[in-house]
């Protein structure tokens, strides 16, 4: 069975260790979730697997990291293809969205050329030439084949409507995306490529909820071997069947997707802290008994009680310590300010319109948030989410009706992407920069989130994606609020972070407004669902999974109601006529099978090897002529079922 593994590897950055013993394996079919804190390594794993950055081994000594150099082996197998989806993928300017996509399908774009060059060369040939170059294009035809040579539009048009692709955006030079529809092509690209292994950093990020539930289908029936560091942990749950968790720059290894993951962990702390209870009651005796033996030796002046007693500590000293489970992590403790509380209407858009050029965003739409409301707003993207909150916010401005804030709401924006005025300032003086407090008190404000020590003077445009959530987050909680707004929040945090973030948004008893693709943080947070829907807005009074299912009533309604609609009214006829028809169509169907079989046979003896030009000629003629006929017998087929 296919297998990457990886044993023992600690690798270094420059001066900086990144990991010290990384062990795992893979199996062809598996999916993979690598989980923990930002900065634990994670990337960098896929980085040396994917051979982009390499292993530093000392040379001259035998592997050892004692000079700071890297030790460990990663293996694959020499003939496995690997891709890795690069957080900000580069191209060459001028490239269109398209051209990227079939990037993809370079290596049989080339088998082609050589194809097309070589049927122009055989024109002009004759004799043992033309028999010399009728052998090496039948080679080339059958690679073409096996290479799917002739699934590319398929492939292509698949991976395009999931992601959705359309041709305006097919044609936009890549060059020109935003960072988040880079990184969605570069996707597509990679799921074309259909590698053995295939490397996902964060595919979710930029993707709507449509798009991620195509995603998990497409990776479910991935047959190769796939590796994603995420930190959507309903997407894990839905995808993986193995977590490999980096924490202390080791890695533990737990079977089933996150939601196992997480409850054989605590499992496993909870056994952990039984043995340590238990081994701390048997060191604390045998000290004890190290203890009294010594005393009576000295009291009796007995050398055989210091024997005992030198016995007893030498198993002491033997002993392997179990160490204590640390239940608690330091994380960000946010602690929300008790102010007043705003009316009961808090948001309200009332015959709300707006457009852009010839598209329509909202038409006439209503919408009503009440305080203490928790609500989460979704939609695909592109449906107006964004522009609903500039609208809101004073950003935007809206073609008709209005959208507003109730009377005496105070309002916390966090944007999705996070920008300081000044990012030269250190991370203190960026939050004291508008506000008055003492050093004191903001180096100790700012502590709870987990800004400590010497830290604080770290420039804010040396700072990461979550550090800079963690900072905003710090400014914006210091104030006196009522209404939080969020904005994708979760986007740069590690799970921790995203957990401690849900616990604190559990204790803020004000209203919150927020925009997410994160299911399970909607499931946690979210009491009420607006979808955005044919130009306007749609409530669903629960979480994600209330949404999801009330979502299937309405499309399974929606199929009854058309089969209702298409079951028309059948002539009546005779017995003698019914019979005879069902005697054509059961005919008709034994064709079709029969049509099915023999092309499936054909495919089969095309894609095996040893097969030559002339063989494989005569095979694709016959398929043709099969397809011919079965579009024929298909439309026959049809008209029993009008």
């Amino acid at each position: 069975m296919f297998e990457l593994s990886l044993n023992g590897v600690k690798k270094y950055m420059e001066a900086t260790q990144v990991t010290e013993n990384i062990t795992f394996e893979v199996y062809s079919g598996e999916k993979v979730g690598i989980v923990g804190a930002n900065g634990s390594g994670k990337s960098t794993i896929l980085k040396l697997i994917a051979g982009i950055e390499p292993m530093n081994y000392y040379p001259g000594y035998p592997q050892t990291s004692s000079y700071g150099y890297d030790e460990g082996f990663i293996n694959l197998p020499r003939e496995a293809t690997v891709a890795y989806l690069e957080q900000i993928p580069q191209y060459d300017n001028g490239l269109r969205v398209i051209d990227v996509l079939n990037l993809a399908f370079k290596e049989v774009h080339d088998i082609e050329g050589k194809m097309r060059k070589l049927e122009e060369e055989m024109k002009v040939l004759s004799d043992y030439e033309l028999e010399r170059a009728l052998k090496k294009y039948s080679a080339l035809v059958q690679q073409f084949e096996v290479k799917g040579g002739y699934e590319i539009e398929e492939k292509l048009g698949k991976v395009c409507t999931g992601l959705k692709f359309n041709e305006s955006f097919l044609n936009k030079e890549f060059s020109l995306l935003s960072g988040g529809e880079k990184t969605t092509v570069v996707l597509g690209k990679l799921l074309i490529d259909n590698p053995d292994i295939l490397l996902l950093d964060e595919p979710t990020n930029h993707l709507d909820m449509d798009s991620i539930e195509w995603l998990e289908g497409y990776l479910n029936g991935y047959k190769g071997i796939v590796i994603i560091v995420s930190h959507d942990r309903y997407f894990l749950d839905n995808v993986v069947n193995k977590i490999v968790e980096i924490e202390d720059m080791e890695s533990m290894t737990y079977k089933g997707n996150y939601s196992s993951y997480v409850r054989q962990k605590e499992e496993n702390m909870r056994i952990q802290f039984e043995q340590f209870r238990e081994q701390q009651k048997q060191i604390n005796a045998m000290e004890k008994q190290v203890k009294d033996l010594r005393d009576w030796a000295m009291r009796a002046d007995n050398n055989k009680f210091f024997r005992r007693a030198e016995s007893i500590q030498k198993r002491l000293d033997k002993l392997e310590k179990i160490d204590k489970p640390v239940f608690d992590k330091q994380n960000m403790k946010l602690i929300f300010k008790a102010t007043g509380r705003s009316g009961n209407e808090t948001i309200k858009a009332e015959k709300l319109s707006k457009s852009y050029e010839d598209k329509v965003i909202f038409n006439n739409a209503e919408l009503l948030i009440n305080y203490g409301e928790r609500v989460a707003l979704i939609g695909p993207n592109g449906c107006g989410k964004t522009t609903f909150l500039k609208m809101l916010l004073g950003e935007e401005v809206p073609d008709s009706g209005k959208v507003e804030l109730g009377a005496s709401v105070k309002v916390a924006y966090l944007p999705q992407n996070i920008i300081f005025e000044n990012e030269e300032l250190t991370i203190l003086e960026c939050f004291r920069d508008d506000i008055y407090i003492l050093e004191g008190k903001a180096r100790e404000y700012l502590s709870k989130f987990m800004f400590y020590g010497n830290s604080v003077f770290k420039k804010v445009k040396h700072l990461s994606g979550g550090e800079k959530i963690r900072l905003k987050l710090a400014k914006l909680l210091y104030e006196d609020i009522n209404l939080l707004i969020l904005d994708e929040p979760t986007n740069h945090l590690d799970i921790d972070s995203i957990e401690t973030f849900e616990e604190a948004l559990e204790d803020f008893k004000g209203t919150i407004f927020f925009i997410s693709h994160d299911r399970y943080f909607i499931n946690k947070i979210g009491e009420k669902l607006i979808a955005v829907e044919n130009n306007g807005f749609k409530s669903y009074l629960g979480n994600y999974d209330y949404y999801k299912t009330e979502r299937g009533k309405f499309k399974q309604q929606i199929v009854e109601v058309v089969v209702v609609k298409t079951d028309k009214p059948k002539k009546v006829r005779s017995i003698d006529e019914n019979k005879k028809r069902e005697v054509e169509k059961e005919k008709t169907l034994r064709k079709l099978e029969s049509l099915e079989k023999e092309i499936n046979d054909i495919d089969l003896e095309m894609s095996s090897l040893g097969v030559n030009y002339d063989e494989l000629n005569k095979l694709y003629l016959r398929k043709e002529e099969l397809n011919r006929e079965l579009d024929e017998i298909m439309e026959v087929w049809l008209s029993f079922e009008g």
